[in-house]
């Protein structure tokens, strides 16, 4: 099941792993890297190593390849009980950091975080054990100097579906909604990641996990359509039909099976 939720949470704060794990999240994301500070590396890295257990899977963001934390990080990330590596603000992938990967078969999920990084995407994509895209929006908007996280961005998240679809991976993942009270606005944030084609999103506190697994999930109204679509289409012995005014061929038909597959896999 492709994960709808990816939930942060500081890796020097042990004692919040046990709650973040529980909060309802497809995946939890265990932070080395922006969520802790540089006097608090070692003593975070310590802290999930203690705790990190084969009897639960979690995805470890270890610091960027440039820094002087990431080495260490990678003795860190063969530990089991981790099940994929974030490398954040990517560009490259490290030699090292690939083969802990292929040698483990933990899955690797790159962060587009800076203008290199976009413009070596379709490279990072491409690369063995890449699960999917994930989009930084907040550093990168930094690295660009653009000021929204809306329509400014619409050109990026676009061109990292296209690129996740011709290297058949997963859909990318969307970046946080900052805004944590405003639950209107992190719905509205998720449905247009949804719209636009990404097929989940992180999360920064417990709180908006609910919100982010239930935008990506088929509404009902949708799960109603799609079954009287698909009930046209067996009636029609599966040739171009009229339903509600509206032509129904191939590829709606296609779109009302895939809301139905996925609805049975959240048990809707």
């Amino acid at each position: 099941m492709i994960a709808r939720s990816y939930l942060f949470v500081p890796g020097d704060r042990p004692d919040r792993f046990d709650k973040a794990c529980s909060a309802g999240a497809d995946m939890v994301i265990v932070d080395l890297e922006d969520a802790v500070a540089p006097a608090k590396k070692n003593e975070a890295r310590a802290a999930i190593g203690n705790w990190l257990s084969s009897g639960r899977a979690v995805v470890l963001r270890i610091n960027a390849g440039t820094s002087e934390w990431f080495r260490d990080d990678l003795h860190l990330a063969r530990a089991p009980g981790v099940a994929g590596i974030l490398l954040p603000k990517a560009e490259t992938i490290d030699r090292a950091l690939h083969a802990i990967c292929t040698e483990t078969g933990k899955f690797l999920l790159p962060q587009i975080e800076t203008a290199r990084g976009f413009a070596n995407a379709r490279a990072l994509a491409s690369v063995s054990g890449v699960q999917r895209l994930l989009f930084g929006t907040l550093d990168f908007q930094m690295d660009l100097g653009i000021d929204g996280d809306g329509e400014e961005l619409a050109y990026y998240r676009s061109e990292m579906v296209l690129i996740s679809r011709l290297a058949e991976i997963q859909p990318p993942v969307d970046g946080p909604c900052t805004a944590l009270d405003d639950a209107a606005q992190l719905a509205a944030d998720t449905r247009r990641a949804k719209r636009m084609g990404f097929g989940g999103k992180l999360c920064i506190h417990p709180r908006q996990v609910a919100h982010v697994n239930a935008a990506f999930a088929p509404t009902a109204d949708e799960l109603t359509w799609a079954r009287r679509v698909v009930g046209a289409a067996v009636e029609s012995g599966g040739a171009a039909v009229a339903l509600d005014g509206r032509m129904v061929d191939r590829p709606v038909i296609l779109k009302a099976e895939q809301i139905i597959r996925e609805a049975a896999r959240r048990e809707l």
